[in-house]
């Protein structure tokens, strides 16, 4: 399987980008808050099998894309430095296929570059009108809590621990050791700082948030089935007030937990293949 890593620059550092497969139409692979592009590492195959060129994009300060510490993470500026990207890649129009906080950066890619992405796929996507969302309130109020421990001790460990384990529905999906390689890219004792950075980044203003309902796109909107009383209907009503000129076409799945590559990654690779045919 032919694969490549590549150090793009984007202006106020360089993205790290897994490319898997040359030949055939591109799918870009957003993880969400919290993860990596090693999220991706058993879809992209799959993808490049099926004729696909899949890349997996490690976004500014995350995984083994570049840190500085004053560059600007906030979704948008996200958006424009993947835009960066894929212009210096020579790349027309791609795929997307967006995991929570992802999901919003490619969003605001199709909002920004309408020609760039007409097919996206949104996995468990961040609520545009609650961010930074109740799993990045959690891990503020746990940083709150145990402030010491967490920025000296332990680094990052007691904050990104719980988000990870609790994203899957089977426990399984997430052992020790997958735990550890997520928490590898903030470890020390500036991990904690550097995810609560990310976290507080987590935001939309109200231009970027209007400039949401501007996308014209075929939308797949995973969203897993919480619970008996999950009001299902209502958080699909509600994606297609935000998208209004969109085609959203919504797949509910259970059981399934919001880290969807980790915890149903079979399932995926199949949805994806169908929908992008």
């Amino acid at each position: 399987m032919y694969t490549e890593h590549l150090r793009i620059p984007v202006g106020a550092g360089s993205l790290h980008v897994e490319r898997v497969g040359r030949a055939g139409p591109a799918v870009v692979l957003l993880h969400g808050f919290g993860s990596c592009s090693f999220l991706w590492r058993a879809i992209a195959p799959r993808l490049a099998e099926a004729g696909l060129t899949a890349l997996a994009i490690d976004l500014m300060g995350h995984g083994e894309s570049d840190r500085p510490a004053d560059a600007a993470y906030g979704l948008a500026i996200q958006a424009e430095y993947v835009e960066r990207a894929l212009t210096a890649l020579r790349l027309g129009e791609v795929t997307v296929v967006g995991q929570d906080m992802g999901a919003l950066v490619g969003l605001l890619l199709a909002a920004q570059r309408p020609e760039r992405a007409a097919k996206l796929a949104l996995l468990e996507p961040l609520d545009p009108d609650d961010l930074p969302g109740p799993v990045i309130r959690s891990l503020k109020r746990t940083s709150a809590l145990s402030a010491l421990t967490a920025n000296t001790l332990f680094g990052a460990r007691p904050l990104l621990e719980p988000l990870l384990r609790n994203a899957v529905s089977d426990p399984v999906n997430m052992p020790d050791l997958l735990v550890a390689r997520y928490l590898a890219p903030f470890v020390g004792s500036g991990g904690a700082a550097q995810l609560l950075q990310r976290a507080s980044a987590v935001t939309l203003g109200a231009d970027e948030r209007q400039r949401l309902g501007d996308v014209r796109a075929d939308i797949l909107l995973w969203t897993a089935v919480r619970d008996v009383e999950d009001d299902l209907a209502a958080r699909i009503e509600q994606w297609r007030r935000v998208l209004p000129l969109a085609s959203v076409r919504p797949l509910a799945v259970h059981p399934c937990g919001a880290l969807v590559a980790e915890d149903a990654p079979a399932a995926l690779i199949s949805t994806l293949l169908a929908w992008i045919a």
